[in-house]
């Protein structure tokens, strides 16, 4: 396989130089995945027979028996974009609701689960399907067979060790998708960077761990940890394979794709005579680098190769406008800040990496480092800068006004609440004291009436 890398690295490289990617107008999606659960809102481990029942090729297995993912269908961002990714959404949550009732279950949208536990993060609950199977494989094997440890250290302290890879179960995400053009590719990847942090704090879902109250933005430590292949004792061991990185990129996507090739250890080995053009094995090798906003090539249905940026940092739900609302942030800030290059020149890589950790830690309370050299609270920040900002980039996208004003007036009462899925979710704890299955039950109560979290009844 290694061999039809660097031959497929190669045929990338001169598309690059040959400027062979498409120039179409502005396409996105995302994706979103979804925890089932029994009646005790417990993890419920029927992936398969679930997805059997529902019989629905835009919704696929995840890691564990008790996840599946939600694709969307990729369309032009204009006009009513939103309003129909919101509709497909819905309609699909009816479908899986409709599937996993029938089964004696239900689909949650949440980071974190409340009710898991460690004792449920095993091989046994893993999905049947080879590719996990030799991804755990390859990840123990690169450390040597050494169980993992994970360490959150927050209000309270966990500390883990674990001897597979099915703790990254346990973090559920919104994965959002923007299709590029090759000219602006660079300024995009960039852009996404610097808005990682203001999007982490605003769409925060995922507090609680085991038990314990931890991050805003649990998923972000748990995911990191939870796949790592670095040995602090051994400075010669793999780089880890769940990071952001130290640098913005400055000439071409193509330093990524580069970089994976000469950094990363293949993982899963599967070799297939498809021939280079496709990008199979690039696109595999890809897939097993999971950095917080990865490029991505893939070859569209006329046989033109796309550029895209997957923007990975957002958790699932709270709620499917709540998701849609966060969409919405995403793709106007990018907009308007890779056409602005002011952010890029103002915020080093290294203060938007470590912007992107404090807003993952504090969520909406957290105070970031920004243009001035200033720290500054992020809900001041996305008042005052940046849900204007996204306003400007939707309109430059030509997005219908009524929902511009619709979604980012979500963001906006969340951001003057305070209240993220993140801060609901603590505050229930305050209020009723701590116990996950009335947390979980609440929430799964208020997602199911479909109001966007600032609105959440405690």
């Amino acid at each position: 396989m290694g061999a039809r890398i660097r031959e497929e690295t190669a045929h990338l490289g001169q598309w690059f130089r040959d400027e062979r990617f498409s120039a179409r107008s502005p396409r996105g999606g995302f994706e979103v995945e979804i925890w089932l659960v029994d009646e005790s809102l417990r993890p419920a481990c029927i992936n398969r027979e679930f997805l059997k029942r529902l019989d629905n090729p835009m919704v696929v297995p995840e890691l564990a028996k008790f996840n599946v993912e939600i694709n969307s269908t990729p369309r032009q961002l204009r006009g009513g974009v939103l309003q129909s990714m919101e509709t497909e959404l819905d309609q699909v949550m009816a479908q899986c609701r409709t599937a996993a009732t029938e089964l004696g279950a239900q689909p949650v949208l949440i980071g974190i689960l409340p009710t898991i536990r460690q004792p449920d993060l095993c091989l046994d609950n893993m999905s049947a399907m080879q590719r996990f199977g030799a991804l755990n494989d390859q990840i123990m094997r690169l450390r040597g067979d050494r169980p993992l440890e994970v360490g959150i250290r927050s209000t309270e302290q966990l500390r883990l060790t674990h001897g597979d890879v099915m703790l990254e179960s346990a973090a559920t995400s919104t994965q959002i998708h923007r299709q590029v053009t090759q000219a602006e590719a660079v300024r995009m990847y960039n852009a996404a960077q610097i808005i990682s942090a203001p999007v982490t704090a605003v769409c925060a879902n995922s507090p609680f761990l085991c038990g314990k109250a931890l991050w805003d933005e649990t998923r972000i430590p748990l995911f990191e940890q939870s796949v790592s292949v670095h040995m602090d004792d051994d400075p010669t061991s793999p780089a880890d394979r769940v990071f952001f990185g130290e640098s913005y990129v400055q000439d071409s996507l193509m330093n990524c794709f580069r970089e994976n090739l000469d950094r990363f250890a293949i993982l899963v080995p599967a070799s297939t005579r498809a021939p280079a053009a496709e990008m199979r094995h690039v696109r595999f090798h890809n897939g097993t680098i999971w950095r917080w906003n990865r490029p991505l090539v893939d070859i569209g249905e006329s046989g033109k190769p796309h550029l895209r940026i997957e923007h990975r940092v957002i958790s699932a739900g709270p709620s499917i406008v709540d998701t849609i609302a966060n969409i919405a942030l995403f793709f106007g800030l990018l907009e308007e800040l890779a056409r602005n290059r002011e952010a890029e020149r103002d915020i080093p890589c290294s203060r938007a990496k470590a912007n992107f950790y404090l807003a993952a830690q504090h969520g909406l309370q957290a105070r970031i480092v920004w243009r001035d050299g200033r720290r500054v609270s992020v809900r001041r920040l996305l008042t005052e800068e940046l849900i204007p900002r996204a306003r400007l980039g939707l309109e430059r996208l030509e997005v219908d006004p009524a929902d511009i004003d619709h979604y980012l007036g979500i963001i906006s009462a969340r951001v003057k609440t305070g209240r993220s899925g993140a801060r609901w979710q603590r505050n229930y704890f305050r209020a009723h004291g701590q116990d996950t299955t009335a947390l979980t039950a609440a929430y799964l109560e208020n997602q199911l009436q479909g109001a966007p979290v600032h609105e959440w009844r405690l």
